[in-house]
């Protein structure tokens, strides 16, 4: 759920900017500023890393971290990020399994960003780079999956709603991307 600040006129999912690749690297800047070495990797994930898909203008970060600690905690909130306190922001099911996790919102006022620590060899860290690096890969997944979520967003305004909405349907997409991870030997980076 977002904080009181974030909320606004509903999902909105928009074309590719070229502007958030580099928009990210202010941000893992930021982050590697706060975590120094206990950032295993800070990685850009999510839709705003897929050159070329439409999505919401949200960037997405994902630290690895070797185990989440409440010294992490700390330390970004220290440098005004705000810990997401519902239970969905602390675990996630991937493949069946749940794992720990933890989301932080930006300071207030801030560009809108999702920063998600996980442990760097949880399979939820790997299926966050699968997703990205598969659409990168697949120009056709890349243009039905950017065009489904403008759909959606169309269709369902609502962030809750639209989260469970795309739930399911990534899913699927995750399918073909675990698909597509074995016959090219993909590893995560």
């Amino acid at each position: 759920m977002p904080f009181p600040d974030e909320l606004g006129a509903g999902v909105a999912v928009v074309g590719y900017n070229p502007d958030w690749p580099g928009e990210f690297e202010h941000l893992a800047a930021r982050l590697h500023a706060a975590l120094g070495d206990r950032a295993l990797a800070i990685d850009h994930i999510g839709s705003t890393s897929v050159p070329g898909l439409a999505a919401k203008n949200c960037i997405d970060a994902q630290v690895r971290v070797a185990a989440l600690s409440p010294e992490l905690i700390d330390l970004l909130e220290s440098s005004g990020f705000r810990c997401r306190p519902e239970p969905w922001n602390h675990t996630e099911v991937t493949n069946g399994q749940q794992y720990e996790k933890l989301v932080f919102a930006p300071a207030v006022g801030e560009r809108a960003t999702n920063v998600h620590l996980r442990v760097t060899d949880q399979p939820n860290a790997r299926f966050a780079l699968l997703f990205r690096d598969y659409l990168r890969a697949d120009p056709t997944a890349r243009t039905a999956w950017g065009a489904f979520k403008q759909r959606l967003a169309q269709s369902v305004p609502d962030l809750a709603d639209y989260g469970q909405i795309k739930a399911p349907a990534t899913k699927i997409l995750m399918t073909s991307a675990e698909h597509w991870a074995t016959q090219t030997n993909w590893t995560p980076t």
